[in-house]
């Protein structure tokens, strides 16, 4: 049984296959496009799902779409002047229309809507699916949280086997996606894009607003999870997301995106992160309350808050919880897909329907070498290139782990692309974060970002308690740690806002946050066995069994999917060496940017 699922024509289109019961393949369609967060029907990511089966389109049993259009469209019509409103992304016209559009596009991947079923499920339920069945979990309580779907903003369900029940629901306008958006938008950053570095931006700043937009914006309890005073709030029928009172309420006007940072608005994202954890809590006790199961499982964009999930885990609430690593709009499609393959199974009276549950996120396309050859050889640049092939395993691993130890960026290109927003190893930029100039370094001449913002670290399962305060594995990137006691160094704590930056505050300063925490990846050998001997080869070096670990981009690019694109991305950037696959390339004389206009073509996010 081949399912096809698809999400799109909102933010982060993306394709999934599911194959009796196995989650064979995804991918997000930015990352074929290389536009940041396409939200095009998907035919590329499609394209390459129907490539992992032998009969391709000719043996796809059913197609899931990620939502119902008729809903959406009620809403909207309910809502919106026109249907236009901050939210008109997604137009009327295809919501009335997205039938027809879903069967033009389908006919061209040559899928016959008229012989192969197309089911359509709610924005939620999807999510819901896409939390649950790929979980560990035999039943779990379940929590979807975003800003919109069809009517549904946030939802509680249960999930026992192969089913789910849901139990209670909160209502646009009310919405903590939303919510957290607005602000997004106030500080200005894009809604859908910089959520992220809204919650990154939160520690440089103290959360002085936090009664005031409890006491003035919302209403919590009065029988429902959240009500939003909609004085505030302009996006129901406005381009804009807030309000002239909004702006009133803190005294300041919504900040430019090329506008300096003051403490103002620091102090207004630790408020809203501050805020937001609370309001997840919330509804975590909400889902115990409800289910009175002991684990918990996420999806929608308010999982991506890897902060917020942090306090969940720690409360005490539910004993575990699994977070979707696609939490976003893209893990839809294969939440649909697992929805459609179990409903597909129990019409063609079958018993055993269970869907295996993931092991990785890293379900993108992979290359041969040749292919990898065939891109290093026709770069523009390859007379400035010089190219090493590895016969030898060992020989790999340890010449990359020295390149790390000397200081270079390297480029890390590996196996299958990952599945979800987060660069887990597959297509990443590694770095030694023993070095002070790490940081500032690859900011501003690697992936020309802002300055404050934090880079990741990845650490080998099997060292993580020892150098960070989780005692678990965290795969995905979606939890937050404190950097360990013994490794974290004095500093001086009267420094404010991005001030902070500039102190030193444990052995490993690049993946180190003002707070002291850092968003985590564990990886076990089983996970990802040529990065975690890259790890431990670095451990050998320097004693420290960890690497910065960022996505394989510049800023308004989508991360890399090909050997294309990952020399485009190394010739174009600081990088200064590139693993792809068994080969290892590297510039030649002084200039580390050979290509100077790459960067300028992408949209800053």
């Amino acid at each position: 049984m081949n399912i096809l699922g698809i999400s799109c024509f909102y933010h982060d289109a993306a394709a999934a296959l599911v194959k009796d019961g196995h989650i064979l393949a995804a991918a997000q369609e930015e990352r074929f496009t290389r536009c940041k967060h396409d939200p095009a029907f998907p035919t590329h990511a499609a394209t390459y799902c129907l490539s992992m089966l032998q009969g391709g389109a000719m043996t796809i049993d059913a197609v899931a779409y990620y939502e119902k259009p008729s809903l959406k469209y009620e809403r909207q019509q309910a809502f919106t002047q026109k249907g236009h409103g901050v939210l008109g992304s997604t137009p009327t016209k295809y919501a009335q229309s997205a039938d027809r559009l879903l069967a033009t596009f389908l006919i061209e991947l040559g899928i016959n809507p008229k012989l192969v079923p197309v089911l359509e499920f709610t924005h939620h339920s999807s999510h819901a699916a896409a939390a649950f069945f790929p979980s560990p979990f035999p039943e779990a309580a379940i929590a979807t949280m975003d800003g919109v779907g069809e009517w549904e903003t946030l939802s509680i369900a249960s999930g026992r086997g192969d089913t789910i029940e849901f139990h209670e629901n909160l209502r646009f306008p009310d919405s903590i996606g939303l919510l957290y958006a607005a602000f997004t938008d106030f500080c200005g950053f894009k809604v859908n894009s910089g959520e992220y570095k809204l919650m990154g931006l939160a520690p440089y700043g103290t959360p002085v607003y936090k009664e005031l937009i409890l006491e003035t914006m919302l209403v919590r309890g009065n029988n429902t999870l959240l009500e939003m005073n909609r004085e505030y709030f302009s996006y129901v029928d406005s381009q804009r997301m807030t309000s002239e009172k909004f702006a009133a309420l803190f005294g300041v006007r919504p900040r430019r995106p090329a506008q300096r940072l003051s403490q103002k608005y620091m102090d207004i994202a630790a408020s809203i992160q501050a805020v937001t954890e609370d309001l997840v809590l919330d509804v975590a006790r909400r889902a115990r309350e409800l289910t009175g199961m002991d684990r918990l499982c996420l999806a929608g964009g308010v999982a991506l808050n890897c902060v917020a999930n942090s306090k969940l885990l720690h409360s005490g609430i539910f004993d575990d919880i699994w977070i979707q690593p696609a939490a976003g709009d893209a893990g839809s499609a294969v939440g649909a897909a697992c929805l459609a393959y179990l409903k597909q199974i129990e019409a063609n009276g079958t018993t055993s329907k269970t869907i295996i549950p993931m092991n990785s996120a890293y379900l993108g396309p992979d290359f041969e070498d040749k292919e990898v050859l065939q891109a290093i050889d026709s770069s523009d640049f390859r007379p400035n290139l010089s190219i090493q092939h590895f016969q030898s395993e060992a020989e790999l691993v340890t010449t990359a782990a020295t390149d790390l130890y000397e200081g270079k960026a390297v480029g890390w290109f590996q196996g299958r692309m990952e599945f979800g927003p987060r660069a887990l190893g597959a297509r990443s930029i590694l770095a030694n974060p023993m070095l002070e100039t790490t940081q500032r370094d690859l900011n501003l001449k690697v992936k020309f970002r802002e300055s404050f913002r934090p880079f990741a670290p990845v650490v080998k399962a099997e060292s993580s308690a020892e150098w960070f305060s989780l005692e678990r594995e965290s795969p995905y990137m979606l939890l937050v740690a404190p950097i360990a006691e013994r490794y974290r160094l004095p500093v001086d704590e009267s420094s404010k806002g991005l001030a902070k930056l500039y102190h030193k505050r444990s052995i490993i300063p690049a993946v180190t946050h003002v707070d002291y925490s850092a968003r985590l990846q564990t990886v076990s050998k089983e996970q990802n066995p040529r990065l975690h001997a890259v790890l431990s080869a670095f451990e050998s070096l320097t004693s420290c069994p960890v690497l910065v670990n960022t996505s394989f981009n510049v800023r308004g690019e989508p991360i890399v999917c090909t050997p294309e694109d990952a020399m485009r991305c190394f010739c174009g950037t600081n990088i200064e060496v590139l693993y792809i696959e068994n080969y290892r390339v590297e510039k030649t004389g002084d200039t580390k940017v050979l290509d100077s206009k790459f960067s300028n073509q992408f949209e800053k996010d």
